[in-house]
């Protein structure tokens, strides 16, 4: 059978599918497949490896032969489950891999825009480092601030140890249900989501994308938040209202933003927010080290595998297919 991965992968990482007979094939060129491009080479396909590549209801509808989907990711919402399963196609996920990658991303960007680095930084390569004002522009002390957690899974409980651990910050949090294991490991406070945006010095985002919260990061929001208080948000664009985001951060209504993801991505090399002393913007590289790369793409193989194999995936985001 064939396998199309949507990204070149190291050789030796493909061993295991071509050592069970397959053949891979990998999309090349350093741009973004179009929707026609990624149709025709999965119709001549088995399985697929997706890699930052949408797949919607029509690429399902013209690819309904699909024994496996597996995204080198933890979300999903870039992949029309609800069509997949209809269809019977397991898709697979890599979850627990990159928690810790993660959260240190949100650590930094938290660290990050408190001291106003990134800020300082570019007034270096400006030639702005000669005078000394020693009350402009100054950053924030994170030691004992409150951290509110939204969304507190594996990601957001690492992010709460790292910053008990150097800040000792205590952790408030708001998730659909409590996770009464995480409140009794590092003493985290279950908090409606009206006092955790009331609350917090720092609100960093773990939440998966879904109807429910999406945009529910907007002005109403940041306007009850602390005008001192700092957002972070390393989960998902759509989780968060880009232009209230913009109105907040310019009228002082929040202290300062830092993201790893935005809303659309790529972001426009124009956006203002790239331009804000009080903003600090990735580009969604809160995987991106070597070892969890790696280990996700690992897993990404283990679930294309089992698939092909008319197995249960390891990690798959739609089990009911196997009902």
């Amino acid at each position: 059978m064939t396998v199309f991965i949507t990204r070149v992968i190291p050789e030796d990482i493909k061993l295991p599918i071509i050592d069970q007979g397959h053949e891979v094939k990998e999309w090349k060129e350093p741009r973004v497949m179009t929707d026609e491009e990624l149709i025709e080479h999965c119709k001549e396909s088995d399985a697929v490896l997706c890699i930052s590549q949408k797949l919607d209801a029509n690429f399902f509808d013209e690819c309904s032969h699909l024994k496996v989907v597996a995204t080198n990711s933890v979300g999903f919402d870039h992949i029309d489950i609800e069509k997949a399963t209809a269809l019977k196609i397991p898709i697979g996920n890599t979850p627990n891999v990159l928690s810790k990658a993660t959260s240190d991303i949100a650590f930094l960007l938290m660290q990050t825009v408190a001291r106003k680095a990134l800020f300082w930084h570019k007034e270096i390569l400006n030639g702005h480092w000669d005078f000394l004002d020693p009350f402009k522009d100054l950053g924030l002390d994170l030691q004992g601030k409150t951290l509110g957690i939204f969304g507190l899974g594996r990601i957001g409980l690492d992010l709460a140890k790292s910053a008990k651990g150097a800040f000792d910050m205590p952790v408030i949090y708001h998730n659909r249900h409590k996770n009464e294991d995480a409140e009794a490991e590092i003493d985290a406070t279950y908090v409606s989501f009206d006092e955790l945006l009331v609350h917090s010095d720092v609100i960093s985002v773990h939440a998966n994308l879904n109807e429910e919260n999406k945009g529910i990061f907007n002005i109403d929001a940041f306007e009850k938040m602390k005008s001192t208080a700092i957002f972070i948000n390393t989960a998902r664009g759509g989780l968060h209202n880009e232009t209230d985001l913009l109105k907040a951060l310019q009228e002082g209504i929040i202290w300062g933003a830092g993201l790893d993801v935005t809303n659309p991505e790529p972001m426009d090399q124009n956006n203002p927010l790239l331009e804000m002393k009080n903003a600090v913007v990735l580009p969604h590289i809160g995987s991106a080290t070597l070892e969890t790369r790696l280990a996700m793409v690992k897993l990404s193989i283990e679930n294309i595998i089992a698939g092909l194999n008319d197995e249960r995936l390891p990690e798959c985001v739609n089990p009911e297919v196997y009902d």
